[in-house]
């Protein structure tokens, strides 16, 4: 395996094994924070939420297959419109922020602060730039075929819609800030 394709693969072990362990600390050492997670979104839209979030979780692996590992590197900015480094930037801004927002929201129920609640918007803005980024390679990339690759960007849509509309600009505006 080339090492471009092993460093996405630890970015994304190291990335994503952040992410978990954040929620799980959140949830040992702030249980608090689970009665902060939906904000004031309408009790109506949580059914919504949590099915697109199991999409969403199910859409990012198609898209990882397909421009990590079934993409050739050398035709990688050709066909997807970025260099390969502008990929591990987009799965960074994906990861990293994720791993931040919910130990940041647990700082922010223990003291709401201006501070803490720029940093919750800003990491949430950032995961949802980094999937749009994302969406853009991948679409870019089905342009160029096989047929099949459409699918990957038909899952991925529900990654985009969680992360750029549902957290980045509906749960804001919904939270009691």
């Amino acid at each position: 395996m080339e090492a471009q394709r092993r460093a996405l693969l630890v970015l994304i072990a190291v990335g994503g094994s952040a992410v978990l362990g954040s929620y799980v600390l959140a949830f040992v050492y702030a249980p608090a924070v689970e009665a902060d997670l939906w904000g004031g979104i309408p009790d109506s839209w949580r059914g919504f939420y949590t099915v697109n979030m199991f999409l969403a979780a199910a859409g990012f692996f198609p898209a990882t297959v397909l421009l990590g590992f079934k993409t050739p590197l050398d035709a990688f900015r050709d066909q997807t419109g970025v260099p390969w480094d502008g990929l591990i930037a987009a799965y960074a801004a994906i990861l990293v922020p994720s791993a931040l927002w919910l130990p940041l929201l647990a700082f922010y129920g223990a003291d709401p602060t201006p501070m803490l609640w720029l940093a919750i918007r800003v990491v949430l803005f950032l995961v949802g730039a980094g999937a749009s980024v994302v969406a853009y390679m991948l679409i870019r990339r089905a342009a160029h075929g096989p047929t099949p690759a459409w699918v990957a960007v038909m899952m991925f849509f529900f990654f985009w819609l969680q992360t750029m509309v549902l957290d980045a600009l509906i749960w804001p505006a919904y939270y009691p800030a």
